[in-house]
């Protein structure tokens, strides 16, 4: 059954990593604001103190019911079960024991690993648990035992194992010769029809107590972590699911909190279980932990849940920012952190100037309305190429938007008209009369040596992907390579208005400020792309960008300002008096073309 299965998650991991790549320069910012967010919210320290109904006395308050120099020892049992554990005779079941366990030593590290020999049932999609019991020092943690005492027995059920979906893989098909994807041929033999749920093995066991002296007012217990507290006067007899919210009463003094520790788990790191593992390896570690780092991790823990239920955040985007909080320099991550804040706000400023810029314009002298046509047409693309590929609605939203905006660019660049073809309505777009002949010319000439370069890249990439790749039909084929084709080759569409500033010998008539905002971001991406785990021809891509900007910048250095043309305000260094009479004009003459 497990072999049936391969193929899928092969697939599965070619798409998480195509994806990973093409939002390089979006999920981590969004999930660092997000996480700011959080932090914020949820660390309300203004909470009303509550009182006792009965005696209307304010009810005491909450602390550590363990003393500082309290030893505890550890016994880990091994079942294929969750239910209570019973069998405490069972000598091959206990595959771990550590005594005198000081709680407050921060040197104190107790680590095994052992090799576990995995039996038919756990091959079959089983499952397998881990019981751990911390019990004060000399306790028993078995209830026959004289020496058992339950208020002094922490008894928590771990899963090693983990149930993920594995994706079927849809039917795509070279074009031409009409042959499937090695994929889909080898999921059609093994007659599956429908998603998978296998059993992954996590093989790691990291738990901690937490360090925690805090005397808690009674109902002060910060939210996102009081669901965690187990306190002396409501803690069950029973077995705790490990890192379960449990929400118990919050009465008398509290346990040491124990924690189990996944957070630098990816599904990377899992190992799928199937007829062909004889063993596995497990490592267990203990260890305790400081108060800010347990709720640091509890608190981005919630975070991820909260905007993959809410937002429709990718797994691989989680795991890719955990990645770069394992894996790079420290003061590399500080500064990605400070950066990352800064890519957001430069965003919404770059969005901001660009609207002011497009809404008071006054003249498309000097610009290339050529090129706000073709952005239209690849955002239009990229968006249709998202939603073929059911990408997350957040971010069709975010490519929507972006759409609707090009489209609004169009009514300010040229002027719109609704006409009529044998009784069929179609769209008209004619040049605005500040479109100069001279600006048109030249746009009319980049242009045309730009089809040069571009068209044949376009239809070579996609008679390439026709012939090699395979798709899910005609139209994914279209849309497809027309995205491949927007997403590497997109960086000269940049083009043209370089050879308009370079033929005017100006550059006043660029929204400057707009464009300096876009153009930080991209330095911002080009961190990222040192950070984000990616090919290296992907990585050296990200600076493409970069040169078109620093021939701009090159442009802007040799081209002295004309006080003739219009600045990212719609205005001149003419004067008002001037400046009114050519804007008056300039709008009669565009209001007799649109009537």
């Amino acid at each position: 059954y497990q072999r049936r299965v391969r193929g899928l998650m092969e697939q599965a991991q070619q798409v998480g990593g195509e994806q990973q790549q093409n939002r390089r320069g979006f999920g981590i910012p969004r999930i660092l604001i997000f996480i700011g967010i959080y932090f914020f919210l949820f660390n309300n320290p203004f909470k009303s103190t509550p009182v006792d109904p009965k005696t209307g006395k304010q009810i005491p308050p909450h602390q550590n019911l363990v003393s500082p120099n309290q030893f505890f020892d550890l016994r880990v049992y091994l079942s294929e079960v969750n239910s209570s554990w019973t069998n405490f005779d069972n000598k091959e079941a206990l595959i771990w024991q550590e005594k005198n366990i000081h709680y407050t030593n921060w040197d104190e590290h107790r680590e095994k690993s052992i090799k576990i020999p995995t039996t038919e049932s756990l091959r079959n999609n089983g499952s397998l648990f881990a019981h751990i019991f911390l019990t004060f020092k000399g306790v028993s943690p078995n209830p026959a035992d004289k020496r058992y005492n339950p208020k002094k027995v922490i008894y928590v059920i771990y899963p090693l194992t983990k149930y993920l979906v594995i994706k079927k893989v849809k039917e795509t098909k070279n074009l031409i010769s009409g042959e499937l994807s090695k994929d889909f041929i080898k999921q059609k033999e093994d007659n599956i029809t429908e998603d998978v749920i296998l059993s992954h093995w996590k093989g790691n066991l990291t738990f901690n107590l937490v360090v925690d002296f805090t005397t808690y007012s009674s109902g002060k217990i910060p939210p996102q972590v009081a669901p965690y507290f187990i306190f002396e006067k409501s803690k069950p007899s029973g077995p705790l699911e490990c890192n379960r919210q449990n929400n118990f009463p919050e009465v008398g003094n509290y346990y040491p909190v124990f924690y189990c520790n996944e957070f630098w788990i990816t599904r990377d790191s899992l190992t799928v279980i199937n007829e062909t593992v004889d063993s596995l390896n497990l490592t267990m570690l203990y260890q305790p932990i400081a108060l800010w780092k347990w709720s640091s991790f509890v608190q981005l823990e919630q975070s991820f849940s909260m905007q993959q239920n809410l937002f429709g955040a990718e797994t691989s985007e989680i795991e890719e920012f955990k990645r770069v909080l394992l894996e790079t320099n420290p003061y590399l991550l500080i500064l990605t952190f400070a950066v990352s804040m800064l890519h957001m706000v430069f965003d919404f400023l770059a969005f901001k100037n660009d609207i002011n810029f497009w809404k008071n314009r006054k003249s498309m002298e000097g610009l290339s309305v050529r090129t706000i046509y073709i952005n239209v047409a690849c955002q239009f693309i990229i968006f249709l190429y998202l939603l073929d590929n059911e990408t997350s609605w957040m971010i069709l939203i975010s490519s929507g938007v972006g759409v609707l905006i090009e489209f609004w660019k169009i009514t300010k660049a040229a002027i719109v008209k609704v006409k009529y073809w044998n009784g069929v309505p179609y769209i008209s777009l004619e040049d605005r009369s500040t479109y100069t002949s001279r600006t048109k010319e030249y746009d009319m000439i980049a242009m045309r040596y730009l089809s040069y370069l571009l068209y044949p890249l376009v239809i070579g990439y996609s008679i390439y992907s026709l012939t090699y790749n395979t798709h899910k039909s005609w139209y994914s084929w279209v849309v497809g390579s027309l995205a491949g084709a927007v997403y590497t080759f997109g960086f000269v569409m940049m083009t043209p208005q370089l050879f308009i500033n370079y033929s005017l010998k100006s550059v006043a008539h660029l929204p400057w400020r707009a464009f300096v905002y876009k153009a930080l971001n991209t330095f911002i991406d080009d961190l990222f792309a040192f950070i984000i785990k990616m090919p290296t021809v992907h990585r050296v891509a990200c600076f493409r960008d970069d040169v078109i900007f620093l021939i701009y910048l090159y442009q802007r250095w040799i081209y002295p300002v004309d006080k003739t043309r219009l600045n990212e305000f719609g205005q001149d260094g003419l004067g008002d008096e001037q400046q009114n009479n050519n804007n008056n004009n300039n709008s009669v003459t565009d209001k007799v073309k649109e009537d």
